[in-house]
């Protein structure tokens, strides 16, 4: 199995809170240090129920990957059941499955059964994929976050702190080839959705592009629930192509594969300044 390095971005909740604008600084030398882009800890008068993003520590990692493997786990039934009401081509091509199953067979209980049969595969290979995708994940970039993305000049990888607790996770990755950082690896623990965790690790990316005087932020995204793309639109971002065939790290491309996992890939853009 080949494992290139991933591009999904996990699905995470929308928050309530309305999208405030972050100004533009002045231009800045590329690879501002953490620390002037936000405290390095929460102040003594801090809150603990106030969220606190701060940089990964190696300490982190048993947690990060829990929520990594949550957020992940959740495109299994995701893919399986609710990306089919995207793919109407899929939905006629499986009624017409089912219509041939009957004129062949004439059987009316093989016949109804055959949607639940069909469904079955799809969560079949949904949870085959994605297994694929997350042993791809756990081998390359997530097997060593502190190489992959806390040494290398122009990328990060923070965390959401909650009550003293690790609660949510998101990734920069500098691109110097196009002046762009990609954010990354964006994942809330279930249990805490719906704080504003998303929206604030968002902006921390954004901040952090901006002071490392980056041209614009992007992602790619297979997330299936629309609140995920409005979160993205809500931190500004722009929707700049989509495809229908688009082939995760680990899949195979098998006749049976495609014809029971399909996955809408989306590509977002916002744009911090021109060149």
């Amino acid at each position: 199995m080949h494992c290139s390095s991933p591009k999904m971005v996990c699905e995470t909740k929308i928050v309530a809170d309305e999208h405030e604008s972050i100004p533009g600084p002045e231009r800045e030398p590329l690879a501002v240090s953490a620390a002037r882009m936000w405290p390095p800890s929460p102040g003594k008068g801090a809150r603990r129920d106030q969220v606190f993003i701060r940089d990964f520590q190696r300490e982190d990692y048993a947690e990060v990957r829990r929520i990594f493997n949550e957020g992940i786990m959740e495109r299994i039934p995701n893919s399986a059941f609710r990306g089919l009401k995207q793919q109407s081509h899929t939905q006629f091509l499986y009624a017409v499955l089912t219509v041939m199953c009957f004129v062949m067979t004439k059987s009316v209980t093989l016949t109804c059964c055959t949607p639940f049969i069909l469904m079955g595969a799809r969560y079949y290979y949904s949870r085959k994929v994605i297994f694929n995708y997350l042993d791809c994940a756990l081998h390359t970039d997530m097997a060593d976050i502190e190489a992959y993305y806390m040494k290398p000049t122009g990328s990060r990888f923070w965390v959401a702190v909650l009550e003293g607790q690790v609660v949510g996770i998101v990734a920069a990755q500098g691109r110097e080839e196009d002046n762009t950082v990609e954010l990354r690896r964006m994942s809330v623990d279930s249990r805490f959705r719906g704080k504003g965790i998303a929206k604030a690790l968002g902006r921390r990316v954004l901040e952090f592009a901006m002071l490392n005087n980056y041209s614009a932020v992007v992602l790619g995204t297979t997330a299936v629930k629309m609140a995920a793309h409005k979160l993205y639109e809500s931190l500004g971002f722009q929707k700049v192509d989509e495809s229908e065939d688009y082939t995760l790290p680990g899949m195979s491309r098998s006749f049976f594969e495609r014809l029971f996992f399909q996955i809408r890939y989306s590509r977002y853009r916002l744009q911090l300044h021109e060149e």
